[in-house]
């Protein structure tokens, strides 16, 4: 666990960190956040962690998976090797698209559609990000409506207290290109009044690690995020008010696909793509507006109130399914068997002197755009009643989302490992619905500090979300006739209960309750998710280090599986699977300390860390089940990609203006389908470790040059089998950066 107070115990900050610009991090955010960037992670009755500026600094990474390796008790599926699309579960939650995992920037859902449609295809850059919370424990029922693994807060940069700035800038390998530059502050306008604001641009391009067969065509990225904040603050009798509006936009165009390789062509060369996944591009385009007022009253009473509205556009253009005279084949069961479907696995392949048949390769425009809006507001406060100290808080949040799907599918032979249109759908074909969701969430929650050591934290949410799927059909692409229309309402209270005790000033025990819930999508005719989720832990912090270890019991009533294109398909998009009783339990340990304090060694700083997750996940029901990633599910069957073992370590040293860590990830094996015993050939993913490398040394006070190298050692290892075939971790690659602070 990375704890705020034990990082900034343990770490001799070298010149340039001392240089790095303050600023109010939480300040427009104060009452929505739960620990916040200069907040404590020991002062909450659960399981938290907040990872820093400073630490984000210390490796740079743009790829959110790796950002959370160093946090026990989350669960990754890489996709790209980038990050970009990050599949993450929390305590043996679903991974794929981060669904069941409520994902916020600064306290607010950053799901296109977190309620109709939760498996989207956007989140938020992390290489613009000030730092990250996480809340695992019953501190989240503050957040949902998911609160079944926990909830993972982004802070945007926020608006400095002066004038200042900052830029980086990275190249490397694979045709990198990495820029990152803010600018801002505030300003006294007049006695009591400030007002200042911020810019802020982030633009990060690769032309990526993998090949086309017979192609020229790169299989990187390229993306722009444009942002800007305006600030007011002003000092009333008794009361400080802020106002801030903020504007972000961004877009994103990566030449990915959903096409892996079979086996025997990824032990050949693991970066190989096919041609048929030449055309294969998603493109992004996501704007965010915000306006945030904060009253903070001298008498501790303290409100913020927001308004929100997030706009995402996007298509998938990528391979659907083949058709070699045969009949439609998926990807995957040609990928799987090969040989068996030898005439469409020629046709993926596309060798030169190698012509298919018309509308061999079939292609879909998966083309979606979402909006996601609302008002939020909390209030909090502190009070003295019958004996104990009290910091409640009330919140309020009134909210309306949407997904349109309006898609259909384009036609190719392969002629001579080139692709050339031969048909297309009306547009509207393959999926022509609107899904809306509308919710009401409330919540009461209470910091209760008994004679200074007993801290209890209750608190109840709840929620009401009505849900209405329309469906026009394929054969009414102007939506002017009367659409199929499934609605659902869903009403539940979501109770938990954490607590936290000092033993004394270094050691502290926690634990709490709390109900998990993860609705279901709107119409559908699943159960929605829930659980009751336990934990337990005991934290020591002191001069020589911190060390956490935490027990947790996740009690599934019904586990919910969500079809999507990204878990494979051999179902209907969008349809949701009833899993059952689910077991998952585990351990999560956590420490780290300054080896060079234990040796006296004056002005060298030797920071380590380490984190182990052990999860144990497990069916306690038999079903037969249409959801490609369980199957035949038998009672004691694991859950697919959930590793049981995992471990994070790093170790630094920093002396006078240089500064290096060496970070290493393990990851043990996983199966891809639900079972128990040996992994089955052809659905197992071996265990892999990673090494990052990072070293910087200081020109300048406010000068930086710096080395990173990603996967050290070039390991190679499969990342995942969904949906259709093997794919492949990032390779090495040597970057080189250059950041300035004023």
């Amino acid at each position: 666990m990375l704890l705020t107070s034990a990082a900034v115990a343990l770490a001799t900050a070298p010149a340039f960190a001392d240089a790095a610009v303050e600023a109010d991090a939480s300040a427009s955010t104060d009452t929505i956040v739960i620990v916040g960037l200069k907040g404590d992670a020991r002062e909450v009755a659960g399981s938290a962690a907040v990872i820093t500026t400073e630490e984000l600094q210390v490796q740079d990474y743009s790829d959110i998976n790796r950002v959370l390796r160093a946090i026990p008790g989350i669960n990754i599926q890489e996709e790209d090797g980038y990050g970009l699309r990050p599949n993450i579960g929390l305590r043996g939650a679903g991974l794929d698209r981060s669904a069941n995992v409520l994902i916020m920037e600064d306290g607010i859902l950053a799901a296109p559609a977190p309620y109709a449609a939760p498996a989207a295809y956007y989140t938020p850059f992390m290489g613009r990000m000030a730092g990250v919370e996480v809340i695992k424990g019953a501190a989240g029922v503050r957040y949902g409506p998911r609160t079944q693994g926990g909830s993972i807060n982004l802070f945007s940069t926020p608006v400095p207290d002066s004038f200042s700035g900052r830029v980086a800038v990275t190249v490397g390998e694979e045709s990198a290109r990495r820029i990152h530059a803010w600018a801002g502050g505030m300003t006294e306008a007049a006695p009591g009044v400030r007002f200042g604001g911020l810019l802020e641009v982030f633009t990060d391009a690769a032309d990526g690690f993998k090949t086309i067969d017979f192609s020229s065509r790169t299989t990187g990225f390229d993306l722009a995020d444009y942002g800007g904040k305006l600030r007011l603050e002003i000092d009333g009798p008794g009361v400080t008010h802020s106002f801030e509006a903020r504007y972000q936009t961004s877009d994103e165009t990566s030449d990915e696909t959903y096409m892996g390789l079979t086996n025997a062509d990824f032990a050949a060369n693991p970066y190989r793509r096919y041609a048929a996944s030449a055309n294969d591009q998603i493109n992004v385009d996501q704007s965010r507006y915000t306006v945030t007022w904060n009253a903070d009253f001298d008498s501790g009473l303290r409100v913020t109130a927001l308004a929100y509205r997030t706009e995402v556009d996007r298509n998938w253009f990528k391979v659907e399914g083949v058709n070699a005279g045969g009949g439609r084949r998926s990807l995957g069961a040609v990928l799987t068997n090969p040989s068996g479907f030898a005439a469409e696995y020629a046709v993926l392949t596309g060798a030169p002197g190698f012509v298919s048949n018309d509308d061999a390769i079939i292609a879909r425009n998966n083309r979606r755009s979402y909006y996601s809006e609302g008002l939020q507001g909390e209030i909090a406060g502190d009070a003295a009643w019958l004996g104990a100290q009290h910091r409640w808080r009330i919140g309020v949040r009134a909210h309306r989302d949407q997904e349109d799907r309006f898609q259909e599918e384009i036609f190719f032979r392969i002629d001579n490992s080139v692709l050339v249109q031969t048909g297309q759908q009306a547009p509207g074909q393959q999926a022509n619905r609107i899904s809306t969701a509308e919710a009401l969430a409330v919540f009461v929650q209470n910091d209760i500090t008994i004679n200074d050591r007993l801290t209890l934290t209750p608190g109840l949410r709840f929620e009401r979300i009505e849900g209405e799927r329309l469906d026009y059909g394929a054969s009414d692409p102007t939506r002017s006739g009367t659409a199929s229309v499934r609605t659902s309402t869903v009403e539940v209270f979501i109770p938990g209960v954490g607590v936290r005790y000092d033993v004394n000033d270094a050691v502290t025990l926690f634990g709490g309750v709390h109900r998990g819930f993860a609705p279901a999508s709107p119409g559908s005719t699943s159960d929605a998710e829930t659980a009751i989720n336990w934990e337990a832990g005991v934290r020591w912090t002191g001069a020589a280090g911190y060390a956490e270890a935490v027990g947790f019991y996740n009690d599934y009533e019904n586990l919910l599986g969500t079809c999507t294109a990204s878990t494979g398909g051999g179902c209907a998009i969008g349809d949701q699977f009833d899993g059952g009783e689910v077991r998952v339990r585990g351990l999560e340990l956590s420490a780290g300390s300054d080896l060079a304090a234990f040796a006296n060694l004056d002005g060298v700083a030797i920071p380590v860390r380490a984190a182990y997750t052990l999860t144990d996940a497990e069916f306690q029901t038999a079903f037969q089940s249409a959801f490609g990633p369980w199957g035949n599910v038998q009672s004691g069957d694991e859950l697919p990609y959930l590793a049981q073992h995992q471990w994070f370590a790093s170790v630094g040293l920093e002396t006078g203006r240089f500064g290096s860590e060496l970070a290493l990830t393990w990851v043990g094996e996983r199966r891809t389908v639900a079972g128990q015993g040996a992994i089955p050939a052809g659905t197992e993913l071996e265990s892999f470790a990673v090494a990052d490398l990072a070293l910087w040394y200081d020109l300048t006070d406010a000068l930086r040059a710096r080395v990173q190298v990603r996967n050290l050692t070039d390991e190679v290892y499969a990342a995942s089998r969904s949906p259709a075939g093997l794919r492949p971790g990032a390779p090495r690659a040597v970057l080189f950066g250059l950041s300035a602070n004023f």
